[in-house]
């Protein structure tokens, strides 16, 4: 009864306000799993296209200038691109092969390739055989790790990777103290080694939630102003309260008071970074959700402004899909901030944002999205499909009676438009393809990424990025998508998809050729460089954003512009016969019904004859265009 009474309260609230609350955040189709930092970026797609100069100049320079922090996480990343494409490492090695750069990539390579085969499953989820390769994988990085560790005695990396080792070969406390020792004196205020250091001491692994946390703020206490290693409580936090597992022992729990202050000194540390910052976004998303879980959603809304676009894997991918997840929350965290704004009052504006900070570098200067959809219909018969999306949408003829669909500026989106939980116009698809026979290909372009979801009878069947800075899928998976989309648009070689599908070389042409290929009309001039591309197309209408019950209307009466459609199709004859079917019995027992009184009865009368005279009219107009 209490929930019923609280949800009739904040139910108007989140109608009135929802689309006000969080407007100033970025759009979904802008948010982008762990970017990383444009010098980076740009190392990482020459090694994928095989050349590791780059790589080999980024990392030279971190170590010239003992920038570790940075060296720190750029090493897994390029260890990762070497794990599904090593030609690149193995050139460099050839090249220089005491190169401490390129030993230690080498070295971080090895540990990886071991855990690729391990998984991050549970131990009770992991097979014989794979453990057994496991271990012989990490025996076999012990001497790799060594020279990387020698190659450049000052460099703290190397005892990053090897406090990785540890955990994962089950190594003793003395191995592990000893490991920590040498990477403490080469950088006592390293935050990748106190990662590492603090997943070896939880309860998951070789310790426990108390000796986790008594490391994690420790080591807070002894921290720089504004170092990230201020965050190590709150990653302890995120470990008690949502990794592990079951309910911890008598002796190992840990008092609330310690997660509160871990939060309070997680907050000072974001307010000392400039918003959109990706130096502490990994901070910031794991700071929104325990935010959320403490039910502090207003604090959680400002961390993910604070966050913009970069989301992070973690602790997002604890829960399910990391990017999913992070959508979900972030739309959950604007309804909950909404619905207790008083009905009356408006929603407060967002906190200014804090000092800017100095010119970054590394920072990756924000990307505009732009999304188009190929529809295979014609432009009025997606329209009709089209009046409860939601959003307002361009619709333009494409060749071979098919349309381009581009979502329009919505100065004031409605809750609908907010609540859609992905990019608007994929959401728009979803709903117009519901129950259609032909399907629709969203294209995306951001900056020098490119994609596509396919939606086929309101469900999305398959999804493809080009990214040149990340790995491109195996065979396996660009195969299955490749049949996903021969079937639905009935190619009958899939090789060509494949092969497309397969790279991430030049993007812009694997997303047109991609389209040639499937018998898809070309992508208008501009597209991915302008936005609202099919201004410029002959005969492209918008379609407005209506609200939920002025949709169904307009669905009801046909035309968008309120003319009829000639001829009327087939669901809308079948909509019709339903509805007086429904109706032409409800109108009897109300009539017959003394309970029911004159006023409903009438209601249901007046229904029943408009959908009669409908369907006369329409009857009679298909007469006459029959004989036309």
């Amino acid at each position: 009864m209490t929930a019923t009474l609280r949800t009739l309260i904040t139910l108007p609230r989140m109608l009135r306000h929802g689309a006000a609350v969080g407007a100033h955040l970025p759009p979904d189709a802008a948010v982008v799993l762990d970017p990383p930092a444009p010098e980076l970026r740009a190392a990482l797609t020459a090694a994928y296209a095989g050349d590791h100069g780059p790589a080999r100049d980024l990392l030279a320079q971190t170590r010239v200038g003992a920038e570790w922090e940075r060296r720190g996480g750029y090493v897994p990343r390029l260890a990762e691109s070497a794990l599904h494409s090593p030609g690149w490492l193995d050139a460099w090695l050839a090249e220089s092969p005491r190169d401490p750069d390129a030993v230690l990539v080498k070295a971080e390579l090895c540990v990886q390739q071991a855990w690729e085969i391990r998984t991050s499953a549970r131990a009770s989820s992991v097979s014989r055989d794979q453990f057994q390769a496991f271990f012989a994988l990490l025996d076999d990085a012990v001497p790799v790790i060594g020279a990387a560790a020698e190659l450049n005695p000052t460099d703290p990396v190397p005892w990053q990777v090897a406090l990785t080792h540890a955990r994962g070969s089950q190594a003793p406390r003395e191995v592990f103290d000893a490991y920590w020792a040498e990477a403490t004196t080469r950088a006592p205020h390293h935050y990748g080694c106190h990662l590492s250091a603090l997943q070896y001491l939880c309860d998951k692994w070789y310790g426990s939630h108390t000796e986790m946390f008594d490391f994690a703020e420790r080591a807070a206490e002894h921290a720089l102003p504004g170092s990230k290693l201020n965050a190590l409580p709150l990653l302890a936090a995120v470990e008690y309260d949502v990794v592990a597992d079951g309910t911890p022992a008598e002796g190992d729990r840990i008092d609330r008071s310690r997660i509160h202050a871990a939060l309070k000194r997680a907050l000072e540390l974001s307010d000392a970074y400039p918003q959109g910052d990706p130096e502490v976004a990994g901070v910031r998303n794991h700071l929104a959700l325990m935010l959320v879980l403490a039910d502090r959603h207003g604090e959680a809304l400002e961390q993910f402004r604070a966050v913009g676009v970069h989301a992070t894997e973690y602790p997002w991918a604890y829960l399910g899909d990391a990017r999913e997840e992070f959508l979900e929350f972030r739309a959950g965290v604007r309804m909950h901030v909404a619905a207790r704004v008083p009905f009356f009052s408006r929603p407060k504006p967002p906190v200014p944002p804090g000092p800017p900070g100095p010119p970054e570098r590394h920072r990756p200067s924000p990307v505009t999205p732009h999304c188009l959809a190929l529809v295979a219909a014609p432009p009025h018969t997606v329209a009709d499909a089209a009046l409860m999306c939601g959003v307002p949408l361009r619709i333009a003829p494409a060749p071979g009676r098919s349309s381009y669909v581009e979502l329009t500026a919505d100065p004031e989106p409605g809750l609908r438009a907010t609540l859609l939980g992905e990019d608007r116009l994929t959401a728009a698809a979803d709903n117009f393809t519901t129950g259609e026979p032909w399907p629709a290909l969203v294209l995306r372009r951001t900056g020098d990424r490119y994609g596509f979801t396919l939606l086929h009878k309101g469900k999305k069947v398959a999804d493809h990025d080009w990214d040149p800075a990340a790995p491109v899928p195996d065979h396996a998976a660009a195969a299955a998508t490749a049949g996903t989309l021969a079937t639905v648009y009935g190619v009958t070689d899939t090789r060509p998809v494949t092969n497309l599908l397969r790279g991430s070389d030049d993007p812009a042409r694997r997303q047109s050729a991609l389209l040639a290929v499937l018998g898809l009309p070309p992508l208008p001039a501009g597209f991915g460089t302008r936005e609202e591309v099919l201004t410029t197309l002959a005969d492209a209408r918008v379609l407005a954003r209506r609200g939920f019950f002025g949709g169904i209307v307009d669905t009801l009466s046909g035309d968008p512009a309120g003319r009829p459609t000639l001829p009327r199709r087939p669901r809308w004859w079948v909509l019709r016969i339903a509805a007086l079917l429904l109706f032409v019995p409800v109108m009897a027992y109300a009539w017959w019904s003394p309970d029911i009184g004159w006023f409903r009865a009438s209601l249901s009368t007046i229904a029943t004859c408009y959908i009669a005279g409908q369907l006369t009219g329409a009857w009679r107009r298909r007469g006459r265009v029959t004989k036309g």
